[in-house]
């Protein structure tokens, strides 16, 4: 919020976001050494550590826009790369880096933990910043193999139905032992988990490896997503499980695609998003209510964002 508020060169808050600057190094190095120190014992750590919302891709993320030429980003990035390409062993079984000893939700156990593969917790939120990070111009060494990487990871675990590609939302220890994941089809298509946030993270690897076969295949997978019957699934209007993280995500996505399939499906999206814009959680919250809703809304109407960049936290541009 402070960057965005200092973005127009005035003064108000810019001491705040200085002061703020400090700590956010701070923290991130504090981080950072837990984060060595647990893989230096080769053991799984939890997606608090690593991802969008709680851990250092969030941290990440914010360092990219405030100060892209640190250090500390650099830190960061050499941290995901070491993450997405060294493998863990668990009893035999190999894992990856990022796997995660808490269940991805207290309804829904993984006993032995889970690699969890959505845009919030998961490897596409590792993908989307390392991507966006090369997209930018700023690389660590094993950047582009770290993007390598999980795109096979993606490309291994995608399933294909009559209603297009579709990815499970984690995979447990049965999963990797079977090959194949337990999770029957689809799950909701929301930005947080499912194919909208998948596609996106997928597209933006693509671009930054300039590979347009794989970007073609990306948007596929999401224009197939717009146009199935799943959407309708979704709970509720919000940025992070409903309408407004679809329609923002696919904004994004449109205005980078290189297929013409996508962008149709935005009259349509904001349509239904404005018919259904009250049914959030009734907060003023920016990812599950009111503000959020609005802010895509807002996109919506101008064609352009309201307030410039004010997604990027989002993980979409």
């Amino acid at each position: 919020m402070l960057h965005t508020a200092t973005a127009d060169g005035q003064p108000r808050y810019q001491h705040a976001a200085r002061t703020l600057d400090r700590h956010l190094h701070r923290i991130t190095h504090s981080r950072l050494d837990a984060a060595q120190a647990r893989m230096a014992h080769k053991a799984p750590g939890t997606f608090d550590e690593y991802d969008l919302f709680y851990g250092l891709t969030g941290l990440g993320l914010i360092l990219l826009r405030t100060a892209p030429a640190s250090d500390t980003l650099a830190a960061v990035l050499t941290y995901l790369h070491r993450l997405t390409t060294q493998p863990l062993t668990l009893d035999g079984l190999h894992a990856p880096g990022w796997w995660a000893t808490r269940d991805p939700d207290p309804l829904s156990p993984t006993p032995g933990g889970h690699a969890n593969l959505g845009l919030a917790h998961g490897a596409a939120g590792i993908l989307a910043l390392l991507a966006l990070a090369a997209r930018a111009g700023h690389t660590v060494d094993g950047h582009h193999d770290a993007i390598i990487s999980l795109c096979a990871w993606f490309d291994q675990w995608r399933q294909d139905s009559d209603g297009g590609p579709w990815w499970p939302q984690w995979l447990t220890r049965d999963d990797l032992r079977a090959g194949q994941p337990t999770q029957p089809g689809p799950g909701r298509p929301s930005l947080c988990y499912g194919t909208p946030g998948i596609a996106r993270a997928l597209q933006l690897a693509a671009i930054a490896l300039a590979d347009p076969a794989r970007q073609a295949d990306a948007e596929h997978a999401l224009a197939t997503c717009l146009a199935g019957p799943h959407l309708a699934g979704l709970p509720d209007a919000g940025l992070c499980h409903g309408l407004a993280g679809v329609y923002q995500a696919t904004s994004r996505a449109a205005a980078d695609a290189i297929t013409p399939g996508i962008g149709a499906h935005l009259p349509g999206l904001a349509a239904a998003l404005t018919a259904r814009a009250s049914t959030t959680d009734g907060s003023t919250a920016l990812l599950t209510g009111a503000t959020g809703v609005q802010l895509v809304l807002e996109t919506a109407r101008r064609a352009a964002p309201p307030v410039s960049g004010w997604d990027s936290c989002l993980l979409l541009c």
